[in-house]
């Protein structure tokens, strides 16, 4: 089956015809590091680390560009408020970002370019679109002229007359007030590159025309990114591109956002959730699991509440497959294919909560199959599990996941608990046998108000951390 996709520039679905046979190109816009990553920032990646694993599932080789704006307004104001050199501020929070990709279990980019690294393919570009009558420069600026370019706001169907820009951008010498920087003059106290028309450093919107011509090419297939980047910064990104004589991105794709009480989650709104902080609260696969199930299309309205029901819905799972490898006795590998249904959903636009339900029913299907004592039917439904959810990056059994992000203290700190507990249940377990049903009741009790949730098998107790 065609894998279809909402394209944002034909508001419709689509199928995905590759520019290669077999291959996808995807650039993603990622980080402007000013400050550490709440987790709408980190929604974006994982939506298209699920895609990218999707189009791979599906036998295509991705190449996945997601940058690095390191150097920007945000960036030169957060340095001078903390009296910090630039690129400390973008450094810091460039390892924050990709903490946060990497505790969510996100697969790194094919190439992670930064902007200051690409100052040269900035000034090829800018050259060649004044030479083009496209741009023109300005008391050492350097704007797109957007008049000059018939295409301008296609993606996000505005009328040039209704737009505007505000008196106080400090921006000097424009011939139009909606023209838009790529290049910014040098000021007092701020990095700066030597270029043709002067010392300066780049306009947001350049670096992307720039860095994915030079890893991608003059065409590319799926360009992402959030709803907040259609206008400005996408339709300059076109502008500019296509201006220069590329074709640009084929397909245009946008991820919600993550809302709070109905507005963006932002910084500037101060209700930021620190992915930092959430994974000190939230195991990470319970939080890809919250972030990467709800359709990339759709706002997510971020509750503590809806946290609470992702645990225990993924805690059900994982209960699964404890029981399933119990009873065979060891490790269940992974099937070679998805079933049928989950893999229709995927490639429907991306379908995570329609595949999810796939799963859900599959987790049933295996219970059922417990209850009836029937091991190969339960040893084939997990196995068709670990497969749907290897797609989507939640495997619990992946070796990411591991001991919580497979890292070795996090194996020793499991073990620490599981040798107490088992001590524990072993004195209940006595108390059953001389029958003091009210000890065993109580060490029971004891265990699950100290979050454990625990379960007799025929192979003996058995525990697992329950639901907030």
């Amino acid at each position: 089956m065609t894998i279809r996709l909402y394209d944002t520039s034909a508001r419709q679905i689509r199928d995905f015809i590759p520019l290669t046979a077999g291959c996808v190109s995807i650039y993603l816009c990622g980080a402007t590091v000013q400050a550490a990553p709440h987790i709408g920032h980190i929604r974006s990646g994982l939506n298209f680390d699920i895609m990218r694993r999707w189009f791979e599932h599906r036998g295509y080789e991705v190449t996945f560009i997601r940058n690095v704006t390191d150097i920007d307004d945000k960036i030169i104001t957060k340095a001078a408020e903390q009296r910090r050199p630039w690129w400390s501020i973008g450094y810091e929070n460039e390892r924050a970002f990709n903490d946060g990709y990497t505790a969510l279990g996100c697969l790194p980019p094919t190439y992670e370019p930064r902007a200051t690294g690409h100052v040269t393919e900035m000034v090829e570009m800018m050259r060649g679109l004044i030479e083009r009558g496209h741009a023109y420069e300005s008391e050492g600026n350097v704007y797109f002229d957007v008049k000059s370019f018939p295409g301008y706001l296609s993606l996000s169907r505005q009328e040039l007359d209704n737009i505007r820009q505000p008196e106080s951008t400090g921006e000097t010498g424009k011939r139009d007030a909606r023209d838009f920087a790529m290049w910014k003059s040098v000021k007092p106290g701020e990095p700066s590159w030597e270029t043709p028309w002067g010392r300066g450093r780049p306009g947001w919107h350049l670096e992307c025309s720039a860095m994915a011509h030079k890893y991608l090419g003059e065409a590319f297939d799926i360009h992402g990114g959030g709803l907040d980047l259609i206008f400005p910064h996408h339709e300059n990104e076109i502008a500019q591109a296509q201006a220069f004589g590329d074709e640009f991105a084929k397909y245009w794709v946008h991820n919600a956002w993550v809302t709070m009480s109905g507005e963006k989650m932002s910084k500037s709104l101060g209700n930021s959730v620190l992915v930092s902080e959430m994974v000190k609260q939230w195991r990470p696969i319970v939080l890809r699991y919250y972030l990467g199930t709800p359709h990339y299309r759709s706002m997510i309205e971020y509750s503590e509440e809806a946290l609470r029901e992702a645990e225990s819905a993924f805690a059900r799972i994982e209960g699964f497959y404890q029981r399933v490898i119990e009873k065979a006795g060891g490790p269940v590998e992974p099937a070679r294919e998805v079933p049928p249904a989950f893999a229709e959903a995927m490639d429907d636009d991306l379908g995570v909560p329609q595949a999810l339900a796939i799963v859900h029913t599959t987790v049933r299907q295996g219970n059922s199959a417990l209850a009836a004592d029937d091991k190969d039917a339960a040893i084939a439904r997990l196995s068709e599990v670990r497969a749907m959810l290897g797609v989507l990056g939640l495997d619990p059994l992946d070796p990411h996941w591991d001991g919580g992000n497979g890292s070795d203290r996090g194996e020793e700190l499991h073990g620490a608990v599981d040798t107490l507990v088992r001590l524990v249940l072993e004195q209940r377990e006595s108390a059953r046998a001389r029958k003091d049903w009210a000890t065993a009741d109580a060490i029971r009790d004891q265990l699950q108000q100290s979050g454990l949730v625990i379960e007799d098998s025929p192979t003996g107790p058995r525990w697992t951390l329950g639901p907030r």
